[in-house]
């Protein structure tokens, strides 16, 4: 009786004893991340039967579990990944958002000041002051377009260097895993108790790198976890880790991608494998909103250097020089050339170049440009030929069969190939993505206001000596005009109808009520049906014939010899800031800029919206996965009272088998 009274008090007291452990350990790990609370696991010894019936054998502890639950933990990534996912994405935004609607930083004030320098000039095209004014507020746009393109690049090499040191990171955790993996297979290796604790830093782990990027994880046989992202692709396999390589793309140098290692080398990973986390918060940024953004700006600026460069070309400046002449510019604003890039795994040996079409095509009120603002992709294929693939949808563009060399114009530029390449050679074209950083002004024209052109380079005169009441209308020039025919004076005849003569031999267009004819002028005596308020053009140069003219009457056209107070080239400089010039002449440069606004405003208000909702649905899971598996304190509490308990009622149990023996021992004696 004696041993069995002993033998029942040992194992009450040894289970008493593994309980205030375990609650300690609880209450010293309450403030651990990914701490998962444990308890013990107790059952009834087999009783023995005895003559009496049968006699209890006391208690054990077949185990120790940690109150766990696997779905639980997975909503918990879910969402971890995708606040991770979203919060990155919304820092980094937001910076754009608050630069491209700070008024201190934005486009707009800038935009404005330019043409009100131009409006200055129109009203006063002689005043140096005013030209001076002028430029000045166009190298303050210049500074603010190539400002804007700084902070873009800061921001892409920011998150270069962020997408480096989250790749870092996930090496690190994958290696950690990895390592638990080895020492949770050792652990468990002897029976079939759990190793509690290596197991909750490893799903601590999986909860981090989810933080990072989404990944799933597999239990093997052994007890190891697999770790994969992506469709499938590994991470960790039991104790070997797949790492994953920042690095620079080879399309692109200034770019970092993310890459797996393998034997041969660092093998890039598209972008669409990497999914949730801060890393594909990261990639999505750039590719969805930076690059768009850095574009869509040098698009703005490419388009209104071009428009404006190809009205300027149209007009006189303060010399008297027109396009053509020695002195004049052409262009008041400098471009730069644009970008690029030859693939590093290219074997061939290709010559290409891009150029903007310049001048840009009119569409009869005013110029613009088909720039889209995307990249694009060409890939070269047997004999030369080639495909141009836009990357903003990866749809095909153009299509050149062998041998592909010469030139050709697409959305708004000129690409030529003076040298094909190598079958499954590629060359990145990035038409816009510098043209805020290399815009500038005319560095001739900085230097000498006197040459910014004002004036119109034709003037038009109905002499006084005319007897009817027609008149002859202001003049313009369209882009390739010729003076060599000028002056010349148009003589109305009233036979025929009515007709003009004297025009220089060529083609004489006339456009009334929308239709356009063609007459061809072979000496000054051929005539042109005249039709009061039609648009007669030849030589480039267009103007308009109203009213009733008398036979004899004359109207003289002639290069503009006094053009110091001629603002008429200016002013249609000022029109194109109200005139469609952006996107193929579907928008101004103001409406254009304030689409990006508005769309990255937009974005920025849906990841704010979206990773709100998803960290209240983080916090949720949080607290689902709390509730089972946290550690409450006032029940931990509660327990250490109990096992206190019934450790001193175990205890009293064996003083009073002791006693009882001592008892024993005394009879016999």
């Amino acid at each position: 009786m004696s041993s069995g009274l002993f033998g029942v008090g040992l194992t009450g007291l040894r289970a008493a004893q593994l309980g205030l452990m375990t609650t300690e350990h609880n209450i010293s790990n309450a403030s651990t991340p990914g701490y998962s609370r444990q308890r013990i696991v107790q059952s009834t010894n087999s009783p023995v039967l005895t003559g009496a019936g049968f006699v209890g054998q006391g208690t054990s502890v077949s185990t120790i579990e940690r109150l766990y639950s696997q779905t639980l933990v997975k909503q918990m990534n879910v969402a971890q990944t995708n606040v991770g996912e979203l919060d990155k994405y919304y820092a980094q935004i937001k910076q754009i958002d608050n630069m491209l609607a700070d008024p201190n930083s934005g486009l707009s004030p800038a935009l404005q000041d330019f043409f009100r320098g131009i409006q200055a000039v129109s009203a006063n095209p002689s005043s140096l002051s005013s030209r001076q004014a002028m430029i000045s507020s166009a190298q303050s746009l210049v500074v603010r377009f190539q400002s804007m393109e700084t902070r873009m690049n800061e921001l892409y090499e920011g998150v270069g260097n962020e997408i480096t040191t989250t790749v870092d990171t996930i090496n690190s955790y994958a290696q950690q895993v990895a390592e638990l993996n080895q020492r949770i297979i050792l652990a468990q290796a002897s029976g079939s108790l759990p190793a509690n604790d290596l197991l909750d830093q490893r799903d601590q782990l999986i909860s981090e790198l989810n933080e990072l990027v989404e990944v799933s994880a597999r239990v093997d046989s052994d007890g190891s976890y697999s770790v994969f992202y992506g469709n499938g692709q590994q991470l960790v396999i039991g104790n070997q880790v797949a790492k994953l390589v920042a690095k620079a793309s080879a399309e692109d140098l200034t770019r970092i991608v993310v890459a797996v290692d393998t034997p041969s080398g660092a093998k890039e990973l598209p972008e669409s494998l990497i999914t949730g986390g801060s890393l594909a918060g990261l990639l999505e940024f750039r590719s969805e909103t930076l690059d768009r953004a850095t574009n869509d700006i040098g698009r703005v600026a490419a388009t209104m250097a071009l428009t404006l460069n190809a009205q300027h070309a149209l007009g006189q400046d303060l010399l008297g020089q027109v396009s053509g002449d020695a002195g004049f510019e052409d262009d008041f604003f400098t471009l730069g050339s644009l970008k690029t890039t030859g693939n590093t795994l290219n074997t061939g040996s290709a010559a290409l170049s891009l150029d903007f079409i310049a001048p840009p095509p009119n569409n009869g009120s005013n110029f613009y440009t088909d720039l889209t603002g995307n990249d694009y992709r060409l890939t070269f294929g047997a004999a030369g030929a080639y495909t141009i693939t836009d990357l903003a949808d990866n749809s095909t563009v153009l299509t050149v069969a062998a041998p592909g060399t010469g030139t050709q114009q697409f959305d708004g530029f000129t690409l030529t190939i003076t040298t094909a390449g190598a079958s499954g050679d590629s060359f990145l074209l990035q038409p816009t993505i510098d043209a805020a950083r290399n815009i500038a002004v005319n560095n001739a024209i900085a230097s000498d206001p006197r040459l910014i052109a004002a004036a119109a380079p034709v003037r038009t005169e109905s002499p006084s000596t005319n007897s009817g009441s027609a008149a002859i209308g202001s003049s313009a020039v369209s882009t390739g005009y010729a003076l060599t025919n000028l002056p010349l004076s148009l003589s109305y005849s009233s036979s025929a109808g009515g007709t003009l003569e004297n025009f220089p031999t060529g083609t004489v267009t006339v456009t009334a009520a929308g239709t356009t004819t063609s007459y061809t002028i072979a000496a000054p005596t051929d005539t042109v049906p005249y039709t009061s308020g039609a648009t007669i053009s030849f030589d480039g140069i267009s103007f308009s014939i109203s009213g009733t003219p008398i036979n004899g009457d004359q109207f003289t056209i002639a290069p503009n010899l006094s053009g110091t107070s001629d603002s008429r080239n200016t002013l249609a400089i000022g029109k194109l800031q109200t005139q469609n010039t952006v996107a193929g002449g579907s928008a101004t440069y103001q409406s254009a800029y304030a689409r990006l606004v508005n769309d990255i405003g937009n974005k920025t208000r849906e990841i704010q919206v979206t990773g709100e909702a998803q960290s209240a649905l983080l916090k949720q899971s949080k607290d689902a996965r709390d509730s089972l598996s946290g550690v409450n304190l006032d029940e931990e509490a509660a327990n250490l009272l109990r096992y206190q308990q019934a450790y001193q009622a175990s205890a009293k149990a064996l003083d009073i088998g002791s006693k009882l023996f001592d008892v024993i021992l005394a009879l016999r004696s």
